[in-house]
């Protein structure tokens, strides 16, 4: 009846005595782990999530009862065969037919890989398998350290870099409790008034392709400041030059989820407005951006495209009224929209652009 040392044993031997030890922040070797009492044991595989808790109450109540009725000490009293046979089945249920056995992830090691030199392919391939390879607590622990590292100002662009490499290569493992800690990590930042880290922050997210996880308000931050920075480059000098890097990254920041109400107007403005062009023309190598963008507006984006288009209020507005070249470039513009998703309210309006 020796259940808990023939079974756990050989999961914390295999985690990593030395990531143990790390955890626990005290020395731990072979000598530790034998002298260890079994309830120890259990405790600290449930420490290590080696074992869930519901493993940990059943393997424990299995302790007691090895205590309390076998030959190795004192008996209370005999078992039965089915009590005998629940105890076995509880010992393979919750430790021995469990066949995973993750290996712990050495964390200094890892922490000074991240802050070293950039990654090369074979050095984050191997890092992001022994973080796949560890049980979800200690994931999630060295995630949350990767996203302070990339949000700390003092840390050179290689180690921010090498920190959206893992995380990119873990994306389809964030789990709702890992994405849950990054949104509170990212939260604290704000509650301090630490301004630097929460535009980093903000920019991880957008990285990562997770702005959908962020509250709307964090949401029209992000899409508010991509519009601007787009809207002044293409009223600068030399627009037709430089609008293509700021259409491309609001064509990213579309991609990642439907775009906040409160900045819908100034998005589809914007968008129709620098894709209609002006009375010179329209930016070449930044049309192919515009056209996606204007591929996926929903019917209540292409409702306020068109309605847009027939107010004199606005710059959209205004130049296709004024330029026989923008109105030209505005009937291009919805072709890209199938005639099936316009919305019945502004179909006449429609229909006078596209004739």
């Amino acid at each position: 009846m020796e259940c808990c040392n023939f079974t756990v044993t050989p999961k914390i031997r295999n985690f990593g005595l030395a990531v143990v030890a790390q955890i626990q922040q005290s020395d731990f070797e072979e000598r530790h782990l034998s002298e260890l009492q079994d309830s120890r044991l259990l405790e600290l595989c449930l420490k290590l999530n080696i074992i869930n808790e519901d493993g940990f109450f059943f393997l424990d109540q299995c302790r007691d009862v090895r205590n309390n009725f076998s030959a190795a000490h004192p008996t209370m009293g005999t078992v039965n065969d089915r009590e005998f046979t629940t105890f076995l089945n509880r010992c393979v249920r919750y430790a021995l037919a469990d066949s995973s056995s993750p290996k712990g992830v050495d964390i200094g090691s890892f922490i000074s890989a991240v802050k070293g030199p950039r990654f090369n392919l074979n050095q984050c391939n191997i890092w992001i398998e022994r973080l796949q390879e560890t049980h979800d607590a200690q994931r999630q622990m060295l995630l949350n350290m990767v996203h302070g590292i990339y949000c700390d100002p003092a840390t050179p662009e290689p180690s921010r870099l090498n920190s959206l490499d893992i995380c990119h290569g873990l994306k389809d493992q964030l789990t709702s409790t890992v994405r849950s800690e990054l949104i509170n990590n990212h939260s604290e930042y704000v509650a301090k008034g630490l301004e630097d880290k929460h535009v980093a922050s903000l920019q991880f997210f957008e990285k990562l392709g997770l702005l959908g996880i962020l509250n709307e308000s964090e949401q029209h931050t992000v899409f508010s400041r991509a519009i601007d920075r787009l809207w002044n480059a293409h009223n600068g000098m030399n627009n037709f030059y430089n609008e293509a890097p700021f259409a491309e990254r609001l064509l990213e920041l579309s991609q990642q989820g439907a775009i906040p109400e409160t900045v819908q107007e100034q998005f589809v403005q914007t968008v129709g407005s620098c894709r209609t062009g002006n009375g010179y023309g329209v930016a070449n190598n930044a049309v192919s951006y515009y056209n996606k963008i204007i591929q996926g507006f929903s019917p209540r984006e292409i409702a306020t495209l068109i309605r847009s288009a027939g107010d004199n209020s606005n710059p959209l507005g205004r130049r296709i009224r004024n330029y026989s070249s923008c109105k030209r470039n505005f009937k291009s513009l919805l072709n890209l929209i199938d005639a099936s998703s316009v919305p019945s309210g502004v179909k006449t309006a429609y229909d006078q652009f596209i004739r």
